[in-house]
């Protein structure tokens, strides 16, 4: 990989980063779901730091304890759009018994960041603060107003954060038009000479399902052609075992046509509508690159709980089952469409959470000033733009027509599993990968 090239990013924003990083995975942000988790500690770290920065941060709660910390900066240019760049407070749960360096340590360690939220996503909420108190600094403004938005209950429903900042706190937001966030423009190896940066350009829409087959409950020695617990079983395994037809979105289209040019494949619009076009196939051409577009060219419905009886000679009367399903942009008919056929008759379900898929334009300006932060200290690197399997508070920002980018930049060692460590065991992030960050949000942010 090149050098990095100099810039006038000066020492102290580059340690301030990941003593950021560390401290706010100190600060216990666990969301065990169903609202308990409590960001306030990790707000107030914030909201203190933005605050001697020279901002005006509010601190806003739904629920006690759920706290969300939105400031603006403002720009150069009073006639030009504002961009949001937003980053969620909580973590995951993490069993210190499975992991090396306890997961609220902060360690540094070996030029590493251990601990939960190191990539997701303390580290971009670090990487931010550190730009903005340089430029305070500095007196550096950028050319467009910032909102920044810290928020709370990312990983659950968001209910208490981005949820409530937007159907609550709306005006906060005027004027923004665009917002980057996790899960995007890191590192990724996909072979010896071929480095690659995907950006997030879109995102799946999130289907929890409940499923809730009736019966007739009685003795379990006896013959019972309305089991609850047989009906749902099969229903289930039909779920599970369904194959999804393949439905490429604009930015997966997008994704397959740069990867395939740098394999060295000619593919072209009109191939992907020629009968012949096979999806997994191609895929297969692609090596490690295929595993950024394999999870994102159809929906797909996975089992994850199964709750019935209390006593095995029992047959219940009820009997339940939980789905992660998720949905390609455009493929909600479809998928709707496709649970009710594949329950059946014997079973009802639900949408326990629904989120909607998003998409954004590869072609935008916007776009490319990402691209052109990320050469400008990577000019090894190839920018591509993906679809993300899964979803973030960007879902819940779109709802004010904010336009949302994955772009939280890290620079990774080879090897470095970057995918395998969101909600994983042994969670880190280099020390040199955020320090890669900071310099590129901040030539990004300034210019934006």
């Amino acid at each position: 990989m090149a050098d990095l090239a100099p810039e006038d990013t000066d020492e102290l924003t580059l340690d301030e980063v990941v003593t950021f990083t560390s401290d706010l995975i100190r600060i216990d942000t666990t969301n065990r779901g169903g609202g308990d988790c409590r960001e306030r500690p990790a707000a107030e770290y914030v909201a203190e730091r933005l605050a001697a920065a020279g901002l005006e941060p509010l601190m806003l709660e739904r629920t006690p304890g759920r706290t969300n910390v939105v400031t603006r900066i403002e720009g150069t240019d009073p006639s030009a759009d504002a961009l949001l760049v937003h980053g969620h407070l909580d973590v995951v749960p993490a069993d210190p018994s499975d992991w090396a360096v306890h997961p609220f340590s902060g360690e540094v360690r070996d030029g590493l960041v251990w601990g939960r939220g190191a990539i997701d996503m303390k580290n971009m909420d670090a990487m931010v603060l550190a730009v903005v108190r340089e430029w305070a600094r500095k007196g550096i403004r950028p050319r467009r107003d910032i909102v920044l938005a810290y928020t709370a209950d990312e990983e659950d429903s968001a209910v208490d954060g981005a949820g409530y900042l937007a159907r609550h706190q709306a005006h906060l937001f005027e004027g923004c038009t665009e917002g980057i966030s996790e899960s995007g423009a890191y590192t990724f190896h996909a072979g010896p000479d071929l480095v690659l940066y995907p950006v997030g350009a879109g995102e799946r829409g999130t289907a929890w399902l409940k499923l809730t087959a009736e019966g007739r409950a009685g003795h379990g020695s006896k013959v019972n052609h309305e089991n609850a617990v047989s009906r749902l079983a099969a229903a289930v395994s039909r779920i599970g075992e369904y194959e999804w037809p393949v439905r490429l979105t604009p930015t997966v289209r997008a994704a397959l046509t740069e990867l395939s040019a740098l394999y060295g494949i000619a593919l072209g619009p009109e191939d992907f509508d020629a009968e012949d076009f096979d999806a997994d196939l191609l895929l297969g051409k692609l090596g490690r690159a295929a595993s950024l577009v394999e999870p994102v060219i159809r929906n797909s419905s996975n089992p994850t709980i199964l709750q019935a009886g209390y006593k095995v000679n029992v047959i219940p009367g009820a009997a339940t089952a939980h789905i992660d399903g998720r949905m390609v942009p455009g493929g909600e008919e479809e998928f709707v469409r496709t649970i009710d056929q594949l329950t059946g008759p014997d079973v009802d379900w639900e949408f326990q959470h629904r989120e909607i898929p998003l998409e954004a334009p590869v072609d935008s300006p916007t776009f490319a000033k990402l691209r052109e932060a990320l050469q400008h200290f990577d000019p090894d690197a190839h920018v591509v733009p993906f679809c993300m399997s899964g979803g973030t508070d960007a879902k819940q920002f779109a709802r004010l027509g904010i336009v949302g980018y994955g772009f939280s930049p890290l620079r990774l060692p080879i090897g470095f599993d970057y995918q395998s460590l969101f909600h994983g065991v042994d969670e880190r992030v280099p020390v040199q990968a955020l320090h890669f960050g900071v310099r590129v949000l901040d030539r990004y942010l300034r210019n934006a």
